[in-house]
């Protein structure tokens, strides 16, 4: 089976996203990228009391410093498309209010005819979730487990009704509803993640972390999925954060998805291999522009397809 690609739409502080993103959609759709996906990054901290990803000393990448919202991104590219799938990679789940976020879901999903994919995440920024104003850092896994039963709850038939700590709804006709069934993406860092995940969600949305990892990984949810009594299959979107260089990269431990598109293209088929049904191909970032970011995501494709991905 063919696995599908997806491509990270332009919303870094080099593109001019009013008109980029739409044009990035376009042209990825005509390609023949099969989804199109945002990402969430809300702040830039300056100086960074917080490492990246929460390690100690590890700098934010300077793109950070303006990232455009991932909802109005996705609502530039539906506008722009008619076939590709719209997800998110993640939305930071808990620095949304959840009444809020599932009907903007529900909403897209309804003007873009069934193509949304929610990926949902905890995050790591303390300073994030200080902005936001929603919930605690501490509370963050809570959060995610309410925010989804509202989605559930808002998406499914009226009379919409739930009781929470952070939402209380009261039995109401909530719409628009979802063209169709709207899919939950999770990671999973964490025997509680992956519970969660296997009980709750309808699949995995793994970052890139070497072929021998994410075969182990993969393994065991399927045996997690198989001891908890879960019978449906898991949708699985494997998101390659690629480090282009325009030479080959010749160091010595060169991490997954580092190189040349050659590199990255070897890289994908290896991928590919493990399982996963589709990967999501982050170019954006090596990108000075849209257009080289379109000419380098054309290439990546045709050779990937030509490659047998």
């Amino acid at each position: 089976m063919t696995t599908r690609l997806g491509l990270s739409l332009p919303q870094m502080r080099q593109y001019a996203i009013g008109r980029d993103i739409p044009e990035v959609a376009r042209a990825a759709e005509a390609t023949g990228y099969e989804s199109l996906w945002v990402f969430e990054r809300i702040l830039f901290p300056e100086p960074a009391t917080q490492g990246l990803y929460g390690i100690p000393g590890l700098p934010w990448p300077d793109q950070y410093r303006s990232v455009a919202d991932p909802l109005i991104s996705l609502t530039l590219a539906a506008s722009a498309t008619s076939r590709a799938r719209l997800g998110t990679s993640v939305l930071v789940a808990p620095l949304h209010v959840p009444f809020q976020l599932a009907r903007s879901l529900a909403s897209l999903d309804a003007a873009s005819g069934g193509r949304v994919v929610a990926g949902l995440g905890t995050g790591w920024s303390h300073d994030e979730y200080a902005a936001a104003s929603v919930a605690p850092f501490e509370r963050r896994g809570q959060v995610l487990d309410e925010l989804i039963d509202v989605c559930r709850a808002v998406w499914g038939p009226d009379p919409v009704a739930h009781e929470g700590t952070l939402t209380t709804i009261a039995p109401s006709e909530v719409g628009p509803k979802p063209a169709g069934p709207l899919p939950i993406l999770l990671p999973a860092n964490s025997p509680r993640a992956r519970r969660r995940l296997v009980d709750r969600a309808d699949g995995w949305m793994p970052v890139s972390m070497g072929t021998e990892a994410l075969a182990r990984e993969f393994a065991g949810l399927r045996a997690l999925a198989e001891e908890r009594g879960r019978t449906a299959p898991l949708q699985s979107v494997l998101r390659a954060n690629t480090q282009y260089t325009r030479e080959a990269y010749t160091g010595e431990n060169r991490a997954p998805f580092q190189g040349s598109v050659d590199q990255i293209v070897e890289d994908l088929a290896a991928h590919a291999e493990v399982g996963v049904e589709e990967i999501l191909i982050d170019l954006q970032g090596a990108a000075r522009d849209a257009r080289e970011l379109t000419d380098l995501a054309t290439e990546v494709y045709e050779k990937a397809r030509a490659a047998g991905v």
